[in-house]
């Protein structure tokens, strides 16, 4: 699972919207043949085959295998019956996918300021790799870049064995003096990305004991250290980024990027700048062969056309069959339970799937500002939480198919069920405000506070104000003018991350394993871009967030974990909204796919890129719809929506 590893860490996510209307004719995909297989696009240098022969063993070159566990050294080989959860063994490679991005990334590097959102996850996490991945089924390590690490009895020092094959795509080998050189670019503050600091000031500097061995030390006990550094840091390469601070890294790389060692590369000639980037499968990636590796990532190119914050364009051109793949979000919810008769789905050339998984639901709904006035005052914050109608827009604009949650961990065993289940209550609300002082109104029926009228403005993206319209209605009852600002999501988070707001429609991915110290340490509450966007100074909390690092007793995590749950949900510092049952999915019969369709934790926020990386393209389906289309007809099969269980009813 190389190529999905890095989607599991935390970022801001866009909210996935889009609408529909008829059904046209199909437009061909304009673009050159594929590219997979023209290595001489991007690769430089030719490295021999295999390990430095200069390079002993016992310092990882050629025979390090047979020694390696008498050195402490430890790996993992999958057995033959776990090959299918790291992609279907009946995969083939070829073909395209095409998926609408309502948002152009802000920069394509993958570290540094702007660099962390839902779109950027998709890109580096197919174009960078990180030492060691975790399986998709038990989360136990496996191998990715290392072949092997080593953990000190204590757990404070891990020493890694980087794979001699390993070769970024200009043809260099991947080293030792990499590793260093990436930890080095990401402990720059002048990278402005302060959560990096937090995260990876837990260690010290690494070390190349070799070429193909690195070592480093932490500073103190936590039991996720492993995870944070082999798991977690993209490794780029020495030779392009070894010499760069923080703010030259920033000025040299922003649409292009340093070579990365990933099976996918995204080359400038694909790239139009607002409207489209690509992702080439590269023929030449180092472990294509590899057992863990050879079934996932198969498309010769990925391809993302953006259309900005436009919903009916996005699902009329899934429809016409521009996009392949469709995800059913908020906005979309009538027409998954409406729009079902269009020749594509009453001819079988489309299919929809309901896929239940183990993965984070993730989070999203209302953050505030607690630096500064009006939500300084925890009453008005809780005022505002009164008066969402969760259970009215769930009910009439998205067709119960999406359930109210009070956490910021659902669908998780770290939700803590003691949490208030806010309910809406505008009484209770007009009292807290009158509490906190906006006790007045003026001629205009708003509440004022030392004659200051209370206004408050948001911005949001044009295709989410139908979902809060009803908001902004129930606020203007009780006295509150929130206006509302069309804006793109990239200038949106540039605010976000500037602390240029004062409320915020939000939306999170979530994390397999809490990490709540980047969105909730004290440290970071006055400080710009990183996630602890709400201002969020606890005591108790950042105790806590210490005594989490340190316990390894997974049941013992929970607690803590359900603890700070309840402690934020005190805080009011947001409304949480609501999740929907299942991830909802549609898509061109052309492909290709797994019986479990998804893997184990996937997560709506990602679906587009997981489902790139492990379904494939068929051309004889592809060759049947086609004939079906040109002619008119109808396919066999079911037509009805397809509801997939597979990690529920899995033992």
């Amino acid at each position: 699972m190389r190529k999905l590893t890095s989607i599991l860490l935390l970022c801001v996510m866009a909210y996935g919207i889009f609408g529909c209307s008829g059904c046209g004719k199909k437009k061909e995909h304009k673009l050159p043949p594929s590219n997979s297989g023209n290595f001489k696009l991007w690769k430089k240098y030719d490295t021999p085959p295999g390990a430095d022969p200069s390079v002993p063993d016992t310092l990882g070159g050629a025979g390090f295998e047979k020694i390696a566990e008498k050195m402490g050294f430890i790996t993992y080989v999958p057995k033959e019956e776990e090959l299918k959860y790291f992609g279907d063994p009946r995969a083939k490679t070829g073909g395209e996918i095409h998926i609408i991005s309502n948002q152009f990334p802000a920069v394509f590097r993958p570290e540094g300021q702007n660099s962390n959102s839902v779109y950027n996850q998709d890109i580096k996490s197919s174009v960078y790799e990180t030492l060691i991945g975790t399986h998709p089924v038990t989360r136990e390590y496996i191998p990715a870049l290392a072949s092997h690490w080593k953990i000190s009895d204590d757990k404070m020092t891990f020493t890694f064995r980087i794979d001699p094959n390993a070769r970024f795509s200009d043809g260099k080998p991947v080293t030792a003096e990499d590793v260093v050189a990436t930890f080095k670019l990401l402990m720059d503050e002048s990278l402005l990305e302060p959560s990096n600091i937090v995260v990876f000031s837990k260690f010290e500097t690494p070390v190349a004991l070799s070429k193909y061995i690195v070592q480093v030390k932490c500073k103190s006990l936590n039991f996720r250290n492993l995870l944070y550094f082999g798991a977690n840091i993209l490794v780029e390469p020495a030779h392009e980024i070894g010499k760069l601070t923080g703010k030259e890294y920033l000025e040299k790389y922003n649409f292009n990027m340093p070579a990365g060692s990933g099976e996918y590369i995204v080359l400038e000639q694909d790239t139009k700048e607002g409207k489209q980037y690509v992702m080439t499968r590269r023929d030449d990636y180092w472990a294509k062969d590899y057992p863990m590796s050879k079934s996932i990532g198969n498309f010769d190119r990925i391809v993302y056309e953006v259309v900005k914050d436009n919903p009916t364009i996005e699902y009329e051109k899934f429809k016409t069959g521009e996009a392949d793949l469709f995800r059913y979000t908020m906005p979309t919810t009538e027409k998954w339970i409406k729009d079902t008769d269009y020749p594509a789905i009453k001819n079988g050339w489309v299919k929809r799937l309901r896929v239940f998984t183990d993965g984070p639901m993730g989070t999203a709904g209302y953050a505030f500002n607690m630096r500064k006035a009006p939500f300084d005052d925890q009453r008005v914050r809780k005022a505002f939480c009164y008066l969402l109608p969760r259970k009215q827009i769930i009910e009439k604009l998205l067709y119960n198919e999406y359930e109210p949650y009070d956490t910021h961990y659902p669908n998780t065993i770290y939700a803590n069920p003691n949490n208030e289940k806010i309910e809406y209550n505008p009484e209770l609300a007009s009292k807290l405000l009158d509490e906190s002082g906006w006790n007045q109104r003026n001629a205009d029926g708003i509440r004022t506070k030392n004659g200051k009228p209370f206004q408050i403005e948001m911005a949001i993206t044009k295709p989410q104000e139908r979902f809060v319209l009803p908001y902004q209605q129930e606020l203007r009852k009780a006295g509150i003018d929130l206006k509302l600002k069309n804006e793109d999501w990239t200038s949106t988070i540039k605010n976000i991350d500037a602390r240029n707001f004062t409320i915020f429609a939000f939306g999170y991915s979530g994390l397999l394993i809490p990490n709540p110290e980047t969105s909730l340490k004290s440290t970071l509450a006055d400080k710009t871009d990183n996630n602890n966007i709400q201002g969020v100074k606890n005591a108790r909390i950042d105790e806590l967030l210490d005594i989490y690092d340190k316990e390894f007793d997974v049941k013992k995590q929970i607690e803590i974990i359900r603890e700070i749950d309840g402690i934020t949900a005190s805080m009011n510092f947001d409304m949480m909204q609501w999740n929907p049952r299942g991830l909802r999915i549609a898509h061109w019969d052309k492909f290709g796919m797994p019986d479990y369709v998804v893997g184990r934790y996937s997560q709506l926020s990602y679906i587009y890129q997981t489902i790139a990386l492990t379904w494939w393209w068929d051309p004889e389906k592809a060759a049947e719809v086609d004939d079906a289309r040109k002619n008119k007809k109808s396919l066999n099969g079911d037509k009805q929506i397809r509801e997939v269980r597979y990690w529920k009813d899995i033992k």
